[in-house]
């Protein structure tokens, strides 16, 4: 293909770099990442054939900058994939998933680059860089040490060669789950089906059939926004049983979309890269660049959390029987049935009715809630700017401006659920903001995604989010924050890319602006009559917010011990799902709680997104998310002028400038203690 006549290969003139979406088709992405790649590998020949002395400005600060049109393509690539993907698309993804692996390991594993790369790491010390100059020494030459650069050449060999096959196989992975995902529906055609479900499910119901172009018939789909409230109230138990199981064996049918012997493969893989590099298992080789640094510390946290959420449990379990008794029912209480049950309770105990409480938290107005603490934090302005155009319809871009007015980056907002896009929600960037993008160039502003999985309602009508639905719209534009406000010098620093068990740190903790009473006042208005929820409402949600708690505390730290012990085994796992059973037996959980994820459709371990042996750092962040909200607390106000400004210069500013505990101190005084945590789980008084 001519480079004319790609879309991809072209200079993008659009404000921000946006790319051409309109412009860009599947058959682009392979001719484009290959000229791309031959451009980088040329960039990189550059380097290696400099006459001079390495130094930071010639082999370090120019290895930061190569690879700057294929870092574009890929995320460009990347993100059509996980949000409007084609079978088209997802072909030319199997196809380069193993060329592009084994590009990045020849550039990791070039050894005259890491030569280069190591000289100036071991003169680090005398160069007189400046702190955030010799960050990037380090973390780039521990990327190289961890791509296998030190290893001699059969066992370098055979770790990019494994490279290649984990990107293959992860991509089929969130390919399989994509599938089970988009293939399954469940039609409620009449009035037994849909009985016990509220207006506002209906409605989204309909709005999936016609989505999926499936008729006027309401359907549930596994989206998390029309799943979990079916089955909270439906009151068909034999639907919400066929709606849980497809949900939880997502990857796991038997056929070419079964995600088991895959699973197993990829754990296999790991293991044996882990021991390439010198280390027992995968788990101790993830956890060397993490703030954890051991398996023991992350044993710990979780153990600590999973032994005081398994009393509580018991607690909220007598309440759901209980009210089962009361009702008459007397069978045993299964997982499809926790939920439904739960919501019982909440309206009778707590006097909390999600179909009472959604009308008030209509998308656009949390939408306007984000943008406003964003404003009153960090002085940022957001301006809707309808002239783009992003990768789909449904996607609004905004023009991000600082407090001077100054534009300083493009934000996308990508928040419906549809079938061509994968499950749950997440932060990406078409751009990361830096300065080094070569003598006399300006710096380069980012280009930040949210993408959620709201149901989406009717035309006319305006999409109702939960309140969980809220913590999600929240928390993925903490991510967004961190790419937005993101001042480094380099790329390799930028935005979001820090230790794993630090990056939920900024989207964690902006959750709690959500909840802000002062915050809800503002903008929770019922979507009919414009009224401001009432205190007594918000006194009703607040007092019912633990409840539940010890549920969505075990379910998740199940997922992430599961998670430690599959990439800690030193032992093959021949099949997952008996594995999975059998460290959830010795743990006790209960079967009618159930995980978070299982191993067959964990895509955060098995789809690439990199958090395999580090489900945990959810946990761990929120230990530092707790105890760095208590400075608001403690300056007794959610958006002291002086906190505020700490938070953006220590935190959400650095990226990976500065080591995160480090940083962390320079915020809170401090390291973080575990007690705000706990008392925000309900696991202490």
């Amino acid at each position: 293909m001519d480079v004319e006549t790609n879309a991809l290969l072209i200079d993008w003139d659009r404000p921000f770099g946006l790319p051409p979406y309109d412009q860009i088709r599947a058959h682009h992405f392979k001719p484009a990442l290959l000229q791309a790649m031959l451009q980088h590998r040329a960039e990189v020949a550059a380097i290696t054939a400099d006459p001079a002395a390495p130094d930071f400005d010639n082999t370090v600060a120019a290895l930061d900058r190569a690879g700057d049109r294929l870092g574009r393509i890929e995320a460009v690539f990347h993100g059509l994939g996980a949000s409007f993907t084609t079978p088209e698309l997802q072909a030319v993804q199997r196809e380069m998933a193993a060329p592009v692996a084994a590009h990045w390991s020849a550039v990791y594993q070039d050894a005259a680059l890491f030569a280069r790369l190591d000289a100036v790491h071991r003169q680090r010390e005398s160069l007189a860089l400046s702190p955030e100059q010799l960050r990037l020494v380090e973390r780039l030459h521990r990327d190289f040490v961890r791509a296998g650069a030190q290893l001699d050449s059969a066992p370098r060999a055979r770790f990019a060669e494994i490279q290649q096959q984990l990107a293959q196989l992860t991509t089929r992975f969130g390919q399989n789950v994509l599938h089970d995902e988009a293939a399954f529906s469940l039609p409620l055609p009449d009035a037994a089906a849909q009985a016990g479900l509220p207006d506002f499910l209906l409605a989204a119901a309909r709005q999936a059939a016609a989505d999926r172009q499936a008729g006027e018939v309401p359907v549930i789909t596994l989206s998390r926004s029309l799943i979990v409230p079916f089955l909270s109230f439906s009151s068909r138990r034999d639907l919400r049983e066929q709606a849980w199981r497809a949900w939880v064996q997502r990857g796991e049918q038997a056929g070419p979309n079964d995600n088991r012997e895959l699973a197993a493969q990829i754990l296999r893989l790991r293991h044996e890269q882990a021991r390439l590099l010198g280390h027992a298992h995968y788990a101790e080789l993830n956890l060397t660049d993490t703030m954890a640094r051991s398996t023991d510390r992350v044993w710990a946290l979780l153990d600590e959390v999973w032994q005081r959420a398994l009393p509580a449990l018991e607690s909220e379990r007598a309440l759901l029987q209980q009210a089962m008794a009361e009702a008459g029912e007397h069978r045993p209480l299964e997982p499809w049935d926790w939920r439904f049950w739960a919501e019982r309770v909440r309206q009778t105990r707590y006097a909390l009715d999600e179909a009472q409480v959604k009308p008030y938290f209509a998308l656009p107005n949390m939408v306007a809630a984000a943008f406003d603490c964003a404003q009153r934090l960090f002085g940022l302005r957001f301006a809707r700017r309808d002239d783009l155009q992003a990768h789909h319809p449904d996607v609004v871009p905004y023009e991000v401006s600082d407090a001077s007015g100054a534009a300083i980056g493009l934000f996308l907002h990508d928040n419906f659920s549809r079938p061509e896009k994968r499950s749950g929600a997440w932060m990406s960037a078409l751009r990361w903001q830096h300065r080094n993008a070569g003598a006399g160039r300006p710096a380069t502003r980012p280009v930040i995604v949210n993408n959620n999985n709201f149901a989406k309602a009717a035309p006319g009508e305006p999409t109702l989010l939960s309140l969980d639905d809220v913590r999600t719209l929240f928390h993925e534009f903490g991510h967004g924050l961190h790419g937005l406000l993101s001042d480094v010098g380099y790329v390799r620093l930028s935005g979001t890319k820090v230790l794993r068990d630090f990056v939920e740190l900024p989207s964690q903790l902006f959750e709690h602006w959500g909840e802000e009473r002062e915050v809800l006042r503002q903008h929770a208005r019922h979507h009919q009559s414009g009224q401001p929820i009432s205190d007594e409402l918000m006194d009703r949600i607040e007092a019912a917010r633990k409840f539940g708690a010890a549920y969505e505390t075990i379910r998740y730290t199940a997922s992430a011990i599961v998670d430690m012990a599959a990439h800690q085994s030193t032992e093959p796992i021949d099949d997952v799902v008996a594995f999975e059973a059998r460290v959830m037996a010795e743990r006790g959980l209960p079967p009618e709680v159930g995980m978070n994820h299982r191993l067959p459709h964990f895509q955060h371990l098995f789809a690439g997104s990199g958090y395999a042996a580090g489900y945990y750092v959810y946990l761990w962040a929120e230990v530092l998310d707790a105890d760095a909200y208590e400075a608001f607390v403690e300056a007794g106000n959610p958006f002291d002028a002086a906190v505020a400004d700490r938070l953006k210069r220590c935190i959400y500013s650095r990226g990976d400038s500065v080591e995160p505990g480090a940083a962390y101190r320079a915020f809170r005084g401090r390291d973080a203690r575990i007690e705000p945590m706990l008392r925000g789980r309900g696991l202490i008084d």
